[in-house]
């Protein structure tokens, strides 16, 4: 038991090492994203892996405070906080130091996340993001650009049936908070959550219609949405209803085709959104490809925001092209080796004479062998 508990390959739950050829084709992944991200004029920034949590916890940054490893730094004797997630960091460069650059600002980021827990959908403790920011707009056109940037760069990873679930969790929670008490108000978030019509109708009064009413407004964007504007809601409410409709309108003028679903009553993630948000789906698997949506930078400045999982992304996109490994026997001349690579080969050189060059290249896990002069498949 010792000896199991001890063993060097052993890593902490939620951790796990990445090899070949995964680990290339994550990194090619994220690449590919971001190449799409800097079509669309987001500029790449990179934020610390870990900062002094006051900093870490500003603003948006209060709502990771449990899901983010705390460590005391010995120089400063201050405590850090290693990043749960990328967007409050991106918050917190928009307000200080990139705070006289023209707005909107378009920033997009690539990086490792740690998190206390993970989940029963996502056991993992560190994730891969790959994500973008539009911050200083407040319009439908700029949440808008946040959906269409991500639609393309997933098309650029090979995902072109992917679905935007469009929701607005503060609409539910405005509802609640001003008509139920404290434990009514969970109990009815918990029965929205599981769709469950028969314990809002119990639970709901004088709300129970519009919340049925809510529920009911669950779908394809073409039919949800007039469902949602139909619906008797307080201003705040309707804000967020037209916003969505303003959004959807937005996206289709640009891309028609794309999936666009509606849930209102959906409230899961981090919760300092304020505004329509959305959770990007893979068309044929399911898989939970990202999610975003808009949020306040730094208490003030309007911003919106939708970060993409390349972990997952990998595991369902057509797996990119990497480059075919040739064995170079011991002795080839260098000028062999690097046209090898000007054909985007990989070179394996052999580093002793063997007697069967084939078997080693077979060995090495290359798909060819250099013999007679060119590559040839092993």
């Amino acid at each position: 038991m010792n000896e199991t508990m001890n063993h060097p390959a052993l890593l902490p739950a939620g951790m796990r090492d990445v090899l070949p050829p995964e680990a290339e084709l994550e990194a090619r992944t994220v690449e590919r994203l971001m190449e799409s991200f800097a079509a669309y004029g987001f500029q790449r920034v990179e934020p610390p892996l870990l900062e002094f949590e006051d900093s870490l916890f500003a603003g948006a940054g209060a709502a990771t405070a449990e899901q983010t490893f705390r460590v005391m730094d010995p120089e400063s004797q201050r405590m850090l906080g290693f990043r749960a997630d990328t967007t409050p960091q991106i918050g917190r460069l928009a307000a200080t130091r990139l705070a006289a650059a023209p707005r909107p600002l378009r920033l997009a980021y690539a990086g490792q996340c740690l998190r206390v827990r993970g989940s029963q959908v996502q056991p993992e403790r560190q994730v891969a993001q790959a994500g973008i920011e539009l911050i200083g707009h407040d319009s439908a056109l700029a949440d808008a650009e946040i959906f269409l940037a991500a639609a393309a760069a997933l098309a650029a990873v090979g995902l072109r049936q992917v679905s935007f679930d469009l929701t607005a969790p503060q609409l539910v929670a405005g509802l609640l908070e001003a008509a139920f008490a404290p434990k009514q108000r969970a109990e009815l978030a918990r029965a929205l959550d599981r769709k469950d019509a028969a314990t809002v109708a119990s639970l709901g009064g004088e709300r129970s219609k519009m919340l049925l009413a809510l529920l009911a407004a669950t779908g394809n964007a073409e039919s949800a949405v007039p469902a949602l504007l139909a619906i008797g809601l307080p201003p705040p409410a309707r804000a967020l209803a037209e916003r969505m409709a303003d959004i959807v309108v937005a996206v289709r003028a640009r891309n028609p085709a794309l999936a666009i679903t509606v849930d209102p009553v959906e409230f899961r993630g981090y919760r300092y959104h304020t505004g329509v948000c959305a959770t990007v789906f893979c068309g044929a698997t399911g898989a939970e490809l990202g999610r975003g949506g808009r949020y306040l930078c730094g208490d003030t400045e309007p911003a919106a925001g939708l970060t993409l999982y390349p972990d997952t992304i990998v595991r369902v996109a057509p797996a990119p092209a990497l480059r075919p490994r040739v064995f170079v026997p011991f002795g080839t001349p260098a000028d062999a080796e690097a046209a090898l690579r000007a054909q985007n080969y990989a070179t394996v050189a052999g580093l002793e004479q063997v007697a069967d060059a084939q078997a080693e290249a077979r060995r090495q896990k290359c798909s060819h062998w250099l013999h007679n002069g060119r590559a040839a498949a092993v």
